[in-house]
């Protein structure tokens, strides 16, 4: 019996390109985990954090494309954004006074 599941090329191409931008920031990082956030309407958010601590963000059009993408790219999925995960991202001065700008009613 025929494998009746249909493919979508346009997300497989997506799902491509954001692997590949995935491996490339796991490339420059010394490896790479991520993590996958349904964000509503405008898809999902793919959180990536490097081994040396860099952190970055990928949208994705949906959750199934997202997690194609990490798939394709090889690296370590979680569940979600806490624990040893969320500890492994290191944050500069820029993102705390971001943080503390945004908590005090700035920019």
């Amino acid at each position: 019996m025929a494998d009746t599941q249909q493919v979508d090329p346009k997300a497989e191409r997506k799902a491509a390109r954001l692997a590949q931008q995935i491996g490339s920031f796991a490339k420059a990082h010394g490896g790479a985990e991520g993590q996958v956030a349904y964000i509503g309407d405008r898809g999902a958010r793919i959180a990536l954090v490097g081994e040396d601590g860099t952190w970055g963000n990928l949208v994705a059009p949906t959750t199934t494309i997202a997690q194609q993408a990490l798939e394709k790219a090889g690296i370590t999925v979680h569940e979600d954004f806490d624990g040893e995960f969320a500890a492994k991202v290191k944050t500069g001065s820029y993102e705390w006074k971001r943080m503390a700008g945004i908590q005090l009613g700035g920019e």
